[in-house]
């Protein structure tokens, strides 16, 4: 029978979405909790499932920034520069608030015609998607 040491010879899936996760984002893991919605961080009580699914929305933000932006300019997008229509938020402020189904659709929107926002003065060029009227 083994014992639980060998069982547990290298980090989960969970704990290496976190690692890669907070590496690209250039954070710690406690920042990177904080930001998935777990003040208290990824602690072992927490269900793996919540985990998995608030990284994987991070996830898959920074990924679609990045396939819009490069990968670079994806991370410096989603934690620098303000979305139009959310008073100067960034997509890491909305994701940190629980919203990242606003940066998701955002994305959408950008997708069906906008322009995906790196420069204030690139966002001054459009209308801000969250505002413009769809009747």
């Amino acid at each position: 029978m083994p014992d639980r040491d060998s069982e547990r010879s290298g980090p989960s899936l969970v704990e290496s979405q976190i690692l890669r996760l907070a590496k690209r984002l250039g954070i710690t893991q406690a920042e990177l909790a904080s930001l998935a919605g777990f003040e208290h961080g990824f602690a072992a009580k927490a269900v793996v499932e919540e985990v998995d699914a608030a990284l994987s929305r991070i996830a898959l933000i920074l990924d679609t920034a990045a396939e819009m932006a490069g990968d670079n300019g994806g991370i410096l997008w989603f934690k620098h520069q303000p979305i139009p229509g959310w008073s100067g938020k960034t997509a890491y402020d909305l994701v940190k608030e629980g919203s990242a189904s606003q940066v998701l659709e955002y994305f959408e929107a950008v997708r069906a015609g906008g322009r995906l926002c790196l420069t204030t003065k690139s966002c001054d060029l459009i209308d801000s998607l969250s505002l413009v009227s769809t009747e």
